[in-house]
């Protein structure tokens, strides 16, 4: 579907590598399974950067112009429901976003061995007061998956035609 719209070949393997590091999240929290839809974590993942096909350039360098941008292009071409991951996976720190938007925000960042605390312990707190769990019992389990995930991101990377991303 990117291909069709003019994504590049490195754009494409980018959203597969993302998608891999989602599908590992969105297993490794099938206990949260009630708490957010996976499908929708996997959609999210397969489109988020889908504006970097209008610029180019960030795909390799900064910039934020590619989230609205995105947006608009999922949206122009009846993608609707996607869109909004084309800006909360670089925006997550402003207003509210469903688990889903999390989740796909922290696969964009561990698909590539990287972590961010700060997102991390919003999904934590937010998985663990939507399930009921304790705190501290959902911190351990998910910084171990996390962990997980973000272990296999120097082989994702590798696998990269852009390693800056």
């Amino acid at each position: 579907m990117l291909a069709s719209l003019g994504a590049s070949g490195a754009l494409v393997e980018h959203h597969r590598l993302v998608l891999e590091a989602a599908r590992a999240l969105v297993v490794g929290l099938e206990r949260f399974a009630g708490h957010f839809v996976g499908a929708e974590v996997l959609l999210g993942a397969s489109v988020h950067d889908a504006g970097k096909i209008l610029f180019p350039g960030e795909m390799a360098g900064p910039g934020a112009a590619h989230e609205e941008a995105g947006a608009r292009l999922l949206r122009d071409n009846g993608m609707s429901r996607l869109a909004r991951f084309c800006v909360s996976h670089g925006q997550w720190r402003r207003g509210v976003q469903g688990p889903e938007d999390l989740l796909v925000a922290l696969a964009d960042t561990l698909w590539k061995g990287k972590r961010c605390e700060e997102l991390e312990l919003r999904i934590v707190a937010d998985l663990a007061a939507v399930s009921g769990r304790d705190y501290w019992d959902t911190m351990i389990e998910l910084d171990d998956l996390f962990e997980h995930v973000a272990d296999a991101g120097p082989a994702r990377l590798a696998r990269s035609h852009v390693s800056a991303i």
